[in-house]
């Protein structure tokens, strides 16, 4: 009866598509930031230099950073001297503007998808990376791709089980070795078995232990070398995991990980339930690095394309069909 009803819970939220899972994912960030936002734009009957204070307060306060929000608020600026604008409730749609424009990073995110490409996919214990590892694949083989994961994140207890349950789940091929061995040796055994089994993409789970910089990047470094010298035509992408719970952590981790290796992109995990959700923002803004995918929830499909439009609205709750 219980599972029953559990089919029927999920069936009403695949109903609602991604983007009304979204919206209801960033209450927590919307009632943190838009309702300071809206209060602003009523309670202020004219725009002048506390009205903006109030703004910065707000989206500071909502984890979109300082450096973002000084841009954003700059920009709003200058919108509503160009546009002669005079009422506080008139600046919203171009807040909102303002926002999706200090996320644009144009196109060719998903490039990976239409070539022989190689993922790595590195990150913290804890933020959801292995999980999303399986997602990831479970998704790339619904569209039609031939996909092999490497379970190259050899050092964590049980990671190895676990990707093998998502790789059973979503229904592709798993290169493994013991828990212990060498990642280098794990990757090396994937690329052979990608290349003489003609997949498509080669999706390798690796390790994220921060706390010791150097030998990451030296391991990384060795991967990195057995991927050019035996698969030097591969598109290659490096996707960091961060938890969005964290916030300004997720910003910080994403810094030490751009020193360590050539980070293409991020995958924002558990923004369902988190006030820190505009730290999609600032990633996007401050390091230049484009979200590629989010995560809502857990189930295989909750791991969606980030589209800055689609998060904005969702955050202001501007429907889909609504202008902002």
């Amino acid at each position: 009866m219980a599972a029953r009803a559990g089919t029927a819970n999920r069936r009403n939220e695949m109903g609602k598509g991604f983007f009304g899972r979204l919206v209801e994912g960033l209450t927590k960030t919307r009632d943190n930031i838009v309702s300071g936002i809206d209060s602003i734009f009523s309670g202020f009957s004219a725009i002048d230099d506390d009205f903006y204070e109030e703004i910065e307060e707000t989206l500071i306060m909502g984890d979109l950073g300082i450096q973002t929000t000084m841009a954003i608020v700059e920009d709003l600026r200058r919108k509503v001297k160009e546009q002669h604008i005079k009422e506080p409730a008139q600046c919203k749609a171009l807040l909102i503007d303002s926002i999706k424009e200090q996320m644009d990073l144009g196109e060719n995110a998903y490039e990976f998808e239409n070539r022989k490409s190689v993922v790595l996919i590195i990150g913290v214990n804890g933020v959801g990376k292995t999980t999303s590892v399986g997602k990831l694949a479970g998704q790339l083989k619904d569209s039609g791709k031939k996909v092999i994961l490497a379970a190259a994140d050899t050092f964590r207890a049980a990671a190895i089980e676990q990707l093998t349950e998502w790789a059973n789940r979503a229904g592709v091929e798993i290169i493994a070795q013991k828990e212990g061995s060498d990642p280098a040796a794990v990757i090396y055994d994937a690329v052979a078995a990608a290349k003489s089994r003609h997949a498509d993409v080669l999706i390798c789970d690796t390790a994220g232990r921060l706390h010791n910089k150097k030998n990451l990047m030296e391991e990384l470094k060795k991967i990195n070398r057995i991927i050019d010298k035996e698969y030097p035509d591969a598109y290659r992408e490096t996707l960091v995991v961060l938890d969005g719970t964290t916030g300004q952590n997720a910003m910080s981790q994403a810094r030490q990980f751009m020193e360590v290796a050539q980070i293409t992109g991020i995958i924002l995990t558990k923004l369902d339930g988190t006030a820190k959700g505009g730290i999609a923002v600032a990633i996007q803004s401050e390091l230049g690095l484009p979200v590629k995918y989010v995560g809502i929830g857990e189930h295989i499909d909750d791991l969606q394309k980030f589209n800055a439009g689609d998060f904005v609205n969702a955050l202001f709750h501007v429907s889909e069909n609504q202008q902002a």
